[in-house]
Formats: structure tokens, C-alpha cells, sequence
């Protein structure tokens, strides 16, 4: 187990992340659009990540389970319908929609990297050790859904 090991609230690195986004982007070579055309292209994008949250959400309630990512441990139900048909983490997901959302609307493809980033670091110090609980939690129902249905899409 590591120090960081679901222990950051995950929206919590989303903006950390959308910050150092920021931070960089006037540092990186950009496109050249105007404020309209970028906001316009970047609102669908996020529209869809905060639905897929949302949804992620709503799966979780209607299961009556706990929604904490701090607590993975807690999880009274292994949660399959839904969105989850489609996507093991569609909260996570619906964070790095918004963030390529932020790409868009800062006009710099090599931001990019940022939700690489966020990728990883989710994987690593945040998906990695909820699967550790499901697993042992749920056994072989959350190994079957594991071979069913991908992490990210």
C-alpha cells in the first residue's frame, strides 16, 4: 500500500489537474480560435463528462452503496447495470471528459498530457486499490465483471 492510495478525494486531483492545465497553457503552443468557437466546442465535451458522472452516481444510489472513493471498502453492492455495463469507472471517466473539455476550451493539444496524467494517476493510486476491495469484497462475481466490462471504456 502507498501513502497516496485512494486517499485524495478524486475530484480533488480532477482540479489539481485542470489547474496545472492552466498553469501551462500559456507556456505551450496553442490554436489560434476565438473564445466562442472554443467554449462552443468545449460545452458538448463536458456536458457529456458531468452526465457520465452523474450517471455513475445515480447507479450508485439506486444500489443504495456507498459513492466514497476513500472508503472502497464500505461498498455494500457490486454495481453492474447501467452505466457500469459499459465502463468500471464512469465517475473517473466523466473527470477526464471534463478535462479534455478544458483542452479544448484553452486551445492547446499538447495539454493534452494533463489528462494522461490524470489517467495514470488515477489507475495507479485510486483504481488500483478499489479493485484490491471489490476483490475481496465481491470475488469471483467482480472477477467475472472484470473480464466483462473494461476500466475506462
Amino acid at each position: 500500500m502507498h501513502l497516496l492510495d485512494a486517499r485524495i478525494p478524486p475530484p480533488l486531483i480532477a482540479l489539481l489537474f485542470a489547474l496545472l492545465m492552466w498553469l501551462a497553457a500559456p507556456l505551450l503552443p496553442g490554436i489560434d480560435l476565438a473564445t466562442s468557437w472554443r467554449v462552443a466546442g468545449a460545452l458538448p465535451v463536458l456536458l457529456l463528462g458531468a452526465a457520465t458522472c452523474l450517471l455513475g452516481i445515480r447507479s450508485f444510489g439506486n444500489a443504495r452503496t456507498t459513492v466514497n472513493p476513500l472508503r472502497p471498502g464500505q461498498a455494500s453492492a457490486l454495481v453492474v447495470g447501467g452505466i457500469y455495463q459499459y465502463s468500471r469507472n464512469p465517475m473517473y471517466l466523466g473527470f477526464a471528459i471534463a478535462l479534455l473539455a478544458w483542452v479544448v476550451l484553452l486551445a492547446s493539444p499538447l495539454l493534452l498530457a494533463g489528462v494522461a496524467g490524470f489517467v495514470l494517476y488515477m489507475n495507479r493510486f485510486q483504481i488500483g486499490p478499489e479493485e484490491r476491495a471489490l476483490a475481496s469484497l465481491f470475488g469471483d462475481d467482480y472477477a467475472a465483471y472484470r473480464q466483462q466490462v473494461r476500466r475506462w471504456l
